[in-house]
């Protein structure tokens, strides 16, 4: 199954990456709710992230824990949140979300408009802060 994530894996799209290893990577969402939104997927392609076998999915939940404790040390917030809801894109991902209220994690709310700097610094921020 091709997506728009694994053409980010491979290379044939561009993305604002913030971390990566061998199963995992993380990138800033070109679409965001706001700075510092963060999707982190599989490189291996599964739609349904409850299809993805246990040990993978709890490796996967603690890279994202990983690169949520990056992104809280590099976009103020109180917490980063974290959702899943695999509609938009057939490959599963978690949304780390960087949040001061409630309200910050809501899908149907307008989106953030950053500038090509917001998002490279971001993402070198994030990418600083993260530690494997």
């Amino acid at each position: 199954m091709s997506t728009v994530f694994s053409k980010i894996i491979n290379g044939e799209i561009p993305a604002y990456k913030v971390a990566e290893n061998d199963d995992f990577l993380a990138f800033l969402d070109v679409n965001p709710l706001c700075k510092g939104h963060t999707l982190v997927i599989p490189k291996k392609a599964t739609d349904y992230i409850f299809d993805i076998d246990d040990a993978q999915l709890c490796n996967l939940h603690l890279f994202a824990k990983k690169v949520a404790i990056a992104v809280k040390v590099s976009v103020p917030c109180v917490k980063v949140g974290m959702a899943v809801i695999g509609l938009e894109v057939p490959h599963a991902h978690i949304h780390l979300v960087p949040m001061n209220q409630v309200g910050d994690l809501n899908f149907t709310a307008p989106r953030a408009v950053l500038t090509e700097q917001d998002y490279r610094e971001t993402a070198a921020a994030i990418s600083a802060a993260f530690v494997l």
